[in-house]
């Protein structure tokens, strides 16, 4: 296999990494199915709360699509239909009701059965992140199999057992382009094998090296087939990829996976067994520490949501962050040595010192400073793997010039991917927002 070397970028020392042990936790009493994760869906309700549902009927559709659905996880009474302002739908809370026969799907095609299972609105559309249009067909599919976020799960574990599954859903993929299906690996993962071995001449596998953001898809892709306007890219994660794979094996819809609970604040990280969807508060309440005041947060810590403790999972998410809230001050910090402050521009003596020296960073949620001005510094090449200038574009974005938007590269990028700008900015400026502000405005124009 090719070596994709990626040399920009940063790995954050973060303590709390989950541990190889697996607590079932697909017992959880409640489950809901977000909208408002998906970007771009239009919502309309499909049932009203006390309905009965079974895993895999629709509760919510595409206003402009009635084909893309997002389905109940399992079979139950729809608990609570949660709104917002202005009425946005923000959440169908479904309450398990044990378990009915097994619903078997006729999987003679692939787009179909994806479609009325609901598992195609976890295939996500390059450029704007949105779901991929059934009626598109895409120059590539691009999986990447393994994550390089801080504390992010191992898929060789995570898919242990799973593999023939993953395989399978690799092939079906492979039916939805006519180009072909980028796998990407780190060296020495155990499941690049078992793709290797499969010899199949549209599921190209790869080898990515590299610090952060290289296991990020849209890094794999910058490199792979980068996307000019009016070229469609689909991407899925290799746990969804492996439902499909079981789906099209068995006939059997069972969207299951494996989360990660993991980081500074978790008494025991490890990684839960849980069906798509679960509400958290059975995950976390053995991991968060008595006396501490701590923020859950739903995908990784550089581009993950806040969530309550009786909150839900955003529905492309495989793992829990637990961090330490930063409500604190530090008198004259910027005085002090700072030996346990991660420092990428050495603001800090923890910066001048030899890894091997360095002791272990503390991590939480305080800024240490408040926002100020956007400036030049010269740092985010350093952390930003594309060909793209990147402050020149969060500028452009600012003003919201789309024309200049355009020829700067935008339609390469999604925020994640400026997830990393955004930490090591000495401004403080949300980053990511910006993005996707600037995204779905060129989407809405249809641009």
């Amino acid at each position: 296999m090719d070596i994709i070397k990626i040399r920009e970028g940063l790995d954050l020392p973060m303590e709390g990494k989950a541990a190889c042990r697996t607590t079932d936790a697909r017992g959880v009493g409640t489950y809901a199915v977000k909208p408002t994760d998906y970007v771009g869906l239009v919502p309309r309700l499909l049932v009203g709360e006390g309905d009965c549902v079974r895993r895999g009927d629709a509760l919510v559709c595409d206003k402009h699509d009635d084909r893309i659905r997002l389905t109940s996880p399992v079979d139950g009474v729809v608990k609570a239909v949660v709104r917002g302002e202005r009425r946005l739908l923000q959440a169908v809370v479904v309450e398990r009701d044990g378990e009915s026969a097994v619903r078997q799907y006729d999987t003679h095609d692939v787009k179909e059965v994806m479609l009325e299972t609901g598992l195609w609105a976890m295939l996500r559309q390059r450029p704007f992140g949105t779901i991929a249009n059934p009626d598109d067909s895409p120059k590539a599919v691009v999986v990447s199999a393994f994550d390089s976020a801080p504390l992010a799960p191992e898929y060789d574990y995570v898919l242990k057992g799973r593999e023939q599954d993953f395989c399978q859903g690799l092939r079906a993929m492979t039916t939805l382009t006519k180009g072909v299906v980028h796998v990407c690996f780190r060296q020495g993962q155990q499941l690049a094998a078992k793709v290797e071995a499969m010899a199949e001449s549209r599921i190209v596998p790869h080898y990515v090296s590299g610090p952060h953001p290289a296991g990020n898809v849209g890094t794999q892709i910058a490199r792979l087939c980068p996307i000019d306007k009016g070229d469609r890219v689909w991407t899925m994660n290799p746990q969804d990829v492996a439902v499909l794979g079981r789906l099209m094996r068995t006939g059997e819809y069972r969207p299951e996976r494996m989360v990660a609970v993991a980081g500074p604040a978790a008494r025991s990280p490890q990684y839960y067994h849980v069906v798509a969807g679960a509400c958290v508060e059975t995950l976390v309440e053995e991991q968060l520490p008595e006396e501490e005041t701590v923020r859950i947060v739903s995908g990784n810590v550089l581009s993950g949501t806040r969530i309550e403790r009786d909150g839900y999972m955003c529905g492309y998410d495989s793992m829990l962050t637990l961090l330490p809230e930063g409500n604190y001050y530090d008198f004259m910090g910027w005085l002090l040595p700072g030996l346990r402050k991660h420092s990428f521009s050495r603001t800090f003596l923890s910066g001048f010192m030899p890894e091997r020296k360095v002791l272990k960073p503390k991590f939480d949620t305080n800024r240490h400073g408040d926002v100020r001005p956007f400036v030049f510094t010269g740092n985010f090449e350093r952390v930003f793997p594309f060909d793209i200038y990147p402050l020149q574009l969060i500028k452009a974005c600012i003003v919201g010039d789309m024309e200049l938007q355009e020829k700067l590269g935008i339609y390469e990028v999604e925020p994640e991917d400026f997830a990393l700008c955004e930490y090591i900015d000495i401004s403080k400026t949300d980053i990511q927002p910006i993005i996707r502000e600037a995204l779905e405005k060129l989407r809405k124009e249809g641009v």
